[in-house]
């Protein structure tokens, strides 16, 4: 390993990650040194990170690579593994196109949650499409303090948990996860978003991702609430034919969700790269070590 790895810093909606770019997944990334590089006060901080690696370099990766040069290889930010992450797509994205490896237009991205199809747009919004919606059969509940609430089972390649409540106060500091019975339901964990209505085909949320805590964005969350509200009221474009749009507020701002008469969902929103530099090699493998 150099003794420097180089690093960007970007947020969708101020969902934000830790960039490395690793073409040939010569970088080892265990998770003691995700976790470390996601530090807000030891290390750089961030959400999650997104390892930039050529898919016909990672193993994980190779089945896709005729489908997609790229792959983003994510990690949370305690240094798990996940599927995908709407957000980091987006920034993903960004990063390919301001590094020369893509242009404005449209590109292919493989996930652990499969191949991602993304469009940069002239006025820099990034659509990623994100796939279709599993809902899984059986009764979900969550519960925070002496509250509890149905929620809505929705799988966008990463399990999520759905509650309408009245106010987001209800969710409470979301530092810990909720408790979500039963726990069979998600024996990998689970994102948990509470939803209020703000107006007709608008919502807004607060999420815990697993592995992260209370984040200030979540794509696939945005994607699932969007899901569960179309269904909640009625709407189901592969039955009526008729595509469903909702504007998301999140914290830290704002996404557009369609589910198209197919079943395919599109997320579009801001996707930015505030900063980058270097990472010390000798101190990431000292603060790992420690």
């Amino acid at each position: 390993m150099s003794t420097r790895i180089a690093f960007l810093k970007g947020h969708g909606t101020e969902n934000d990650f830790v960039i490395v770019p690793d073409p040939e997944n010569a970088i080892d990334l265990p998770p003691a040194a995700v976790a470390t590089l996601c530090d807000r006060r030891a290390g750089i901080g961030g959400d999650g990170l997104l390892h930039v690696v050529r898919s016909a370099a990672h193993p994980e990766a190779k089945g896709m690579a005729a489908e997609a040069e790229w792959f983003m290889d994510y990690r949370n930010g305690d240094g798990s593994i996940a599927e995908m992450c709407g957000n980091g797509v987006r920034v993903f994205a960004r990063y390919l196109q301001r590094a020369g490896h893509v242009t404005e237009g449209d590109l292919a991205v493989a996930t652990r949650g499969g191949v991602k199809t993304v469009h940069i747009a002239k006025d820099g919004d990034v659509t990623v499409g994100m796939g279709r919606a599993v809902l899984p059969d059986g009764d979900v509940t969550v519960s925070v303090g002496g509250r509890s609430w149905p929620a809505r089972n929705v799988n966008m390649g990463n399990p999520h948990a759905v509650a309408f409540v009245d106010d987001l106060a209800h969710a409470g500091d979301l530092r810990s996860p909720p408790p979500v019975s039963p726990a069979a339901a998600y024996p990998d964990g689970v994102n948990v978003e509470f939803v209020v209505d703000r107006a007709p085909a608008h919502v807004a949320l607060r999420v815990h991702e697993r592995g992260a805590g209370e984040t200030r964005s979540c794509g696939t969350g945005a994607c699932a609430v969007a899901v569960a509200a179309a269904r909640r009221d009625g709407a189901d474009p592969t039955v009526t034919g008729t595509p469903t749009t909702y504007t998301v507020d999140l914290p830290g701002g704002t996404l557009v969700i369609t589910e198209r008469p197919d079943g395919e969902i599109e997320m579009t929103g801001p996707a930015v790269i505030v900063a980058e530099g270097e990472i010390d090699a000798d101190w990431l493998k000292a603060a790992t070590s420690a």
